[in-house]
């Protein structure tokens, strides 16, 4: 062989690994995020006829009737719908609809969504919004993994559908949180089934205000979660502990066992396997809308559109479960809003495999919550849509996700989770929670029966 050649080759070969490196964002535009642009780079101004409104800061005061580590209130509760679109107007506002969401007034000719004056809530900490500029133009993504971005969105200015996709992953969130939850299972003849009554602990060591770059680098986990169960009776005892990094293959979680009264290390916790959180229902990368890696697809970033989400949910913590859970969830407790969000479309990559081949993103502009998600199966028929559902808390401060759901337009099954209403603790901030609590020694220590 060729010795230029082979030297042409091997020099190719140690290039290639730099060449697949996205560089941040230049100066001059990282310097719109302090003008044009808010803070985490959504547009600040208004839209054309207004019904998005200017950001100003977001929502920071103190809810009226909030109690800390308890019942929380709802800033908006004398806001009265705008209107509401049913299956029969449906078409008119067809623009503005995820088609996972027009798919659902098909398949229930009664549902209704009810869209409300569009409050643009989000805001952090000024610490947050300071790391936030420094990620602008020091952040990159090295193949399929993030480099250089801590404590802040990562990408506020972003390039591609897969810094989207990250900028949701690591958005502003409690660093250190608690609440009690219900999940329900609703079956495809409208039975709820009650899944899981437990107490879970999140924590976010990426968003740690006293750390630094440096130290967050030399483990990338930017998330780890405990789930508790102590309902429903056949469940009572079952945990599941979780710990997500940057670089998906590094992810880890073990599930406890009552009836094996041991704790055995989950093998794949990943894309679409089934996750024990919700009973099987969904898969891993659908909690939270999407909590994936990122290499088992190729993301194309669609630009923006003016979309109905479900926004500033707090009313959700005032409403009993049975009163909340069905086929859909009950229109009458639930907001939606227009906003401006990003577009990501996900397709398989080659060499990879998923149920679901191609999915559809709609990705909050102002907080990067990614609130809708749409999938299609390997025969290209729409089978899910998947919600989150955001709510106000101003003593964060910030507009984070609450509660979850999905609905398998194909077969019928639906799933409700991450609900407070019937509890008397609601998504308690909390001092930094020992990382030991988040290990499997942990949930082995706790296990009962």
């Amino acid at each position: 062989m060729n010795r230029k050649y082979v030297a042409r080759a091997a020099l190719l070969a140690l290039l290639a690994p730099a060449l697949s490196v996205q560089a941040g964002v230049s100066a001059d535009e990282a310097a719109k995020l302090k003008s044009e642009l808010t803070p985490f780079g959504a547009e600040k101004a208004a839209n054309k006829d207004g019904s998005i409104p200017a950001w100003t800061g977001g929502y920071t005061t103190a809810i009226p009737g909030d109690k800390a580590g308890g019942k929380r209130g709802d800033p908006f509760k004398d806001d009265k719908p705008l209107f509401s679109i049913t299956a029969k107007n449906v078409d008119q506002y067809a623009d503005k609809l995820a088609d996972g969401t027009k798919a659902l007034f098909k398949k229930y000719p009664d549902y209704r969504i009810d869209v409300y004056p569009t409050r643009r809530s989000a805001a952090a900490p000024q610490w947050v919004y300071d790391n936030t500029f420094k990620n602008a133009t020091r952040a990159k993504l090295n193949g399929d993994v993030p480099e250089g971005a801590y404590g802040g969105i990562p990408f506020p200015v972003p390039k591609s559908g897969a810094e989207v996709m990250w900028n949701h992953n690591l958005r502003w969130r409690a660093p250190s949180v608690n609440f009690a939850v219900t999940q329900y299972q609703v079956t495809s003849d409208g039975k709820p089934v009650l899944t899981t009554d437990g107490n879970l602990d999140q924590q976010m060591p990426y968003y740690f205000q006293d750390s630094t770059l440096e130290a967050f680098s030399k483990h990338n986990e930017f998330w780890t979660i405990r789930l508790l169960n102590v309902g429903p009776p056949i469940r009572a005892g079952e945990a599941i502990v979780g710990r997500v990094n940057l670089d998906g293959a590094k992810d880890q979680a073990w599930v406890y066992l009552t009836g094996q009264r041991r704790v055995r290390k989950l093998p794949n916790p990943c894309c679409d396997t089934p996750t024990p959180a919700t009973a099987g229902v969904m898969s891993f990368d659908e909690i939270e809308t999407w909590t994936g890696r990122l290499d088992h697809f190729d993301w194309k970033l669609g630009g923006k559109k003016e979309l109905f989400i479900p926004y500033n949910n707090n009313k959700l913590f005032a409403v009993k479960d049975a009163d909340l859970v069905g086929k859909v969830p009950n229109p009458d407790h639930v907001r939606w809003e227009l906003h401006r969000v990003w577009v990501v479309d996900a397709t398989l990559r080659a060499g990879q495999r998923h149920q679901a081949p191609k999915s559809r993103y709609y990705c909050d502009e102002d907080t990067w919550q990614c609130t809708i998600g749409d999938r299609w199966d390997a025969n290209g028929q729409l089978w899910k849509t998947v919600w989150s559902y955001n709510f106000v808390a101003p003593d964060l401060p910030g507009t984070v996700t609450g509660p979850m759901s999905f609905n398998d337009l194909l077969s019928g099954p639906a799933f409700l989770g991450n609900l407070y209403g019937s509890k008397a603790q609601q998504y308690s901030i909390k001092p930094r929670i020992s990382d030991a609590t988040f290990t499997p020694d942990a949930l082995a220590g706790e296990g009962v029966r």
